[in-house]
């Protein structure tokens, strides 16, 4: 951000305030100074009028002008084509050096005598403003023919460029900046008073313009209508433009950049006669497209995406007769949110309303009003068309003692008041002496709890000025959410090594063409990685399998004969959006070589693998499940159930994958970590009575899973029966298309030793659901 000296003195008296305090308190309230440099003029550059203008008789591009420097009138030749259209110029006298070495002198051009020359900008030592000499006028001050013009602080200004962060939106402005700078100096912004210039009531915004806002979307807007008769050159606001860094453009452009730089409110201007109907109206309509933006449109077109850009095809420019203004404000997150989920062309304003521009539109309407009465002959309508949000304002409770807690030092009440309220916030008397609420401006959208209220008056106090005192720490035991995350890892983990895996970790990173290639989803156009680190991770990983087959291909192509492997980790979605999961991969031989084996150690198959998975999650059922993934065996795969929840799949790597990765025999599992994470269970008392176990054969038809009798017996809910399990499969020929299966029932009472009745009741009620709902009979 850059400001000029003079420029900060229109909002803010800088009398008294030299240079170096100004360089001083800025550093001190965290606008760091990058640099600041102040433009020395020769004092024999003055100003000087033209009093005539001719052509050069033997050049046709020099012109010879007669200029009162007020000690007497001298002739001068000039090559600048646009001195013809100067009344006030620049006039480096003779025996003036320009730079380090230029001296003025005598001269004759083409046989004409020539006393002095006249200047452009950057011969002053100024940014160039235009292509010719530099135009002066009464904009940088009361014009005195003569008077040297280093004595004109609004062209021989202080530059000042400041370093902000990137929650600093707010002083991203003039104004801005000398909001804190005045809570730093305990002085107030100045009160604008403007010229009361006359408006014209025949010019009525609202009988032009209408704004439809059905949706009560949140944005705010204020329109104004002026007609322009000529529109002129203000040297004060081409020079400060310049001196800011701001880029030159036609002469309504450069109106609105010098008011929005001024005010901090972002401004647009219309050509009204782009705009009207067959009916001479002007109707707007204000709309929330796809990705969230907010529209402002007429006649179906979209004449600017507020906060982003605007449609060049209706901008107003000097040719302009009827100009609609609009000044509008929008919060930032909304908009930085929307502009990433769409491919929508941001312009020059898009960064100061993605880090927050001026709400007070009213204020950057009038300021940019007198700007235009300033350069331009038109007639301004003297009413608006306002949209208002209503927005509410955030309010913190600050408690002085917890504020003073957090500084480290008792500050005083009117103390904190007054730089509170220098930096725009307003107070809420609380019951309490001892609290207040502070009112957020809109302006400091990154103002949420007491310690940023805190930081505002530390650093405007100086953290210089606070007395140093030892830190105390006070240690206490906190058990989050966190803590129980980090244990419950820990202790899968050790079961994890414990039935022989080994954690790896994988990059977050993932090749996107194999996520395609196996099914598995990849991140939408707008969220892609634009840098990848290499062309093998050019993707957010949305499985963790991928990576480590990968890894178990590496530890094979090293001739390990058994790689067994698990990760926990983070996933992405298509929205980029995280999810923790825990995947294991087990390839090769299901135990290490040894004498116990003679050396030969079988592959590992299905049940082992969900045995040892089992025995590091928890145990679990099993359900049979279609295909999702290319990774998967289409007949040896399963959906992991907990709780009648599907949390993962387990399966056998397909034989095709595995031949692609170069592997033997791997089984594979990815699960949902949140719904391992252990729960709270109250604790019930150990019968001490008995229990007994009994097994139920049953006959059923080969194709009923396990899993749907399961959910059949607990639907029960007998208190005695406290587990069942299934023991044995047999199948064979004289069974036809069904298959016999025991499950195994485990019977106990917590009040009494259990009666042969109440044994044959349990299973025959567990007998008779089963013959209900699945048909099954008694082997």
């Amino acid at each position: 951000m850059i400001v000029t000296r003079s420029w900060l003195d229109e909002f803010i008296d800088l009398d008294d305030v030299s240079n170096d305090r100004l360089y001083e308190v800025f550093n001190a309230i965290g606008l760091e100074v990058d640099n600041i440099s102040t433009i020395s003029i020769p004092d024999g550059v003055v100003i000087g009028k033209i009093l005539s203008c001719e052509k050069h008789p033997n050049a046709d591009k020099l012109n010879v002008c007669q200029i009162d420097i007020g000690e007497g009138i001298r002739q001068i030749v000039c090559g600048a084509a646009n001195v013809v259209d100067a009344q006030y110029v620049a006039v480096a006298t003779v025996g003036t050096t320009l730079g380090e070495d230029f001296l003025i002198k005598p001269a004759e051009l083409r046989g004409v005598q020539s006393d002095g020359m006249v200047c452009s900008s950057t011969e002053l030592g100024l940014p160039k403003i235009n292509d010719g000499i530099m135009i002066l006028d009464e904009s940088i001050g009361i014009i005195n023919i003569g008077q040297s013009i280093n004595q004109y602080h609004k062209i021989a200004d202080t530059i000042i460029e400041l370093e902000l962060t990137a929650n600093r939106g707010d002083c991203l402005s003039i104004r801005g900046v000398a909001r804190d700078l005045g809570a730093a100096l305990q002085k107030d912004l100045r009160q604008e008073s403007y010229k009361n210039h006359s408006r014209n009531n025949k010019i009525a915004t609202a009988k032009i313009l209408t704004v439809n806002n059905n949706t009560n979307i949140d944005v705010d807007l204020l329109f104004k209508l002026t007609e322009v008769e000529e529109i002129g050159e203000s040297c004060l606001i081409l020079t400060r433009l310049a001196l800011v860094g701001l880029e030159l453009d036609n002469r309504i452009s450069n109106i609105l950049s010098y008011s929005t730089h001024a005010t901090g409110v972002i401004l647009r201007a219309y050509d009204t006669d782009k705009l009207q109907n067959s009916s001479g109206l002007v109707n707007m309509q204000i709309i929330k497209n796809e990705v969230g933006l907010v529209e402002l449109t007429c006649n179906d077109i979209t004449l600017s995406t507020i906060g982003v850009n605007q449609n060049s095809d209706f901008l107003a420019n000097q040719d302009s007769k009827r100009v609609l203004y609009a000044a509008s404000y929008i919060e930032p997150e909304g908009i930085i949110e929307g502009v990433a989920n769409s491919d929508a062309e941001t312009d020059t304003l898009y960064y100061k309303t993605s880090r927050g521009s001026e709400p007070e539109l009213k204020l950057g309407m009038t300021y940019l009003e007198e700007c235009c009465f300033g350069v331009c002959t038109c007639k301004f309508s003297d009413t608006y068309v306002e949209v208002n949000s209503n927005r509410k304002k955030d309010i913190i409770g600050v408690n002085f003692a917890e504020l003073e807690s957090i500084i480290g030092q008792e500050i005083s009440g009117s103390l904190i008041s007054g730089i509170l309220s220098r930096l725009g916030f307003d107070m809420k008397r609380s019951r309490s002496a001892d609290s207040f609420g502070a009112i957020v401006p809109a302006f400091r959208h990154d103002i949420n709890h007491i310690q940023d209220i805190a930081e505002e008056v530390l650093r405007i106090v100086g953290i210089n000025n606070i007395n140093a005192k030892p830190l105390e720490l006070v240690e206490k035991v906190r058990l989050t959410d966190s803590t129980l995350r980090y244990k419950a890892k820990r202790d899968i983990r050790n079961r994890a090594v414990g039935r022989g895996f080994f954690e790896a970790v994988t990059y977050a990173f993932c090749d996107k063409t194999k996520l395609k290639k196996y099914g598995f989803s990849t991140t939408i156009k707008s969220l892609e990685l634009l840098n990848p680190i290499a062309k093998e991770f050019d993707e957010m990983r949305s499985t963790l399998l991928i990576n480590l087959l990968e890894s178990v291909k590496r530890n094979t192509s090293y001739g390990i004969k058994r790689v067994p492997l698990f990760e926990i980790g983070t996933v992405f979605n298509n929205k980029r959006e995280e999810k923790e999961k825990i995947a294991f991969v087990w390839s090769g031989n299901n135990s290490t070589e040894s004498v116990s084996n003679s050396g030969k150690s079988k592959s590992i198959d299905f049940a082992s693998f969900v045995q040892k998975v089992a025995s590091v999650i928890g145990q679990f059922d099993l359900k049979a499940c279609p295909t999702s993934n290319g990774l998967m065996h289409p007949y040896q795969s399963a959906e992991i159930i907990v709780s009648a929840k599907s949390i993962g799949y387990i399966s056998k790597l397909h034989p095709e994958i595995a031949t692609d990765f170069g592997i033997s025999d791997t089984f594979i599992a990815e699960i949902d970590f949140e719904s391992i994470m252990p729960k709270h269970i109250d604790a019930t008392a150990i019968s001490n009575y008995q229990g007994v176990f009994k097994d139920l054969s049953i006959v059923v038809d080969e194709n009923t899973n396990y899993s749907d009798l399961a959910t059949s017996i607990k639907a029960l809910d007998n208190e005695l029966l406290k587990s069942f399990y299934a023991v044995d499969v047999y199948h064979d020929e004289s069974l036809q298309n069904k298959k016999s299966l025991t499950i195994r029932l485990f019977i106990q009472s917590a009040e009494r030793t259990l009666s042969e009745e109440m044994i044959d009741t349990v299973v025959q009620g567990v007998l008779n659901i089963v013959t209900k709902n699945h048909k099954a009979t008694l082997r």
